[in-house]
């Protein structure tokens, strides 16, 4: 049966943070969009272990009012760490706007922030002299729930091969407060749960991708297929070779 040391996984993990921050970007700052959630808590009190307070800047990336940006700031302050705010709002309306006559997708609406966020952090991180740490756990990106080209980038990731199920333990073996570890994330735009767009509980697709067990046949189907029509997000683009 699957058994989960979280001390240990988050001393190797904090170790494996230095590491590469020792090959890639000495000196490097972390940084990080701050979402107020889970994964961006664990990842940036992982990376204030590993390379202090003073080397970790988060940003803080509302779009128009974030009716739970105060989470965010309870994580900054609780870490110590240097932050910035930048609303995002105006820069989605402009490009938005520039569109002219094409017909505007829901799913356009939906991964617009996402994609311009991620540009946000590595403006910051590239005028900073830092290094972009991504956010996703292994539960979200097994059944593709992450924008291409949005959260699902960065340049180093600590929590890729991590359920949420362990996100959650090394988030208080770290010492977080159990609200930011708890918080139930919503997708911001119709106030639904990460659980209630997937049809599946994480609880579940823990167990799944650990121990290949899922008692609901239906639930089951429902994780394959996401899993497989997903994959290609967690692959290189496709290129000619010639």
């Amino acid at each position: 049966m699957y058994q989960f040391d979280v001390k240990d996984t988050t001393k190797r993990c904090v170790q494996w943070i230095r590491d590469w921050f020792e090959e890639n970007g000495k000196g490097c700052n972390a940084v990080l969009g701050i979402s107020g959630g889970k994964d961006s808590s664990v990842v940036a009190a992982l990376c204030v272990e590993a390379l202090g307070k003073d080397r970790v800047i988060g940003v803080l990336m509302p779009c128009g009012i974030q009716a739970d940006i105060d989470m965010a700031w309870k994580l900054v302050n609780h870490l110590g760490i240097k932050s910035y705010v930048i609303n995002i709002e105006n820069a989605m309306k402009g490009l938005l706007g520039e569109m002219g006559d094409i017909q505007v997708s829901e799913q356009t609406i939906i991964n617009l922030p996402p994609r311009l966020r991620m540009a946000t952090v590595y403006a910051v991180s590239q005028s900073m002299n830092g290094r972009v740490a991504n956010t996703c756990n292994l539960s979200e990106d097994w059944v593709g729930y992450s924008t291409r080209y949005g959260d699902s980038v960065g340049d180093f990731s600590p929590l890729s091969r991590l359920t949420v199920t362990e996100v959650k333990e090394m988030g208080r073996e770290l010492g977080l407060p159990e609200d930011l570890v708890e918080k139930v994330p919503i997708d911001g735009l119709s106030g639904k749960t990460d659980e209630d767009n997937l049809g599946f509980t994480y609880e579940m697709l823990d167990k799944y991708i650990r121990e290949g067990v899922c008692e609901d046949p239906a639930k089951k189907a429902l994780i394959d297929d996401k899993h497989v029509k997903n994959l290609f997000k967690l692959e290189l683009m496709p290129c000619f070779e010639p």
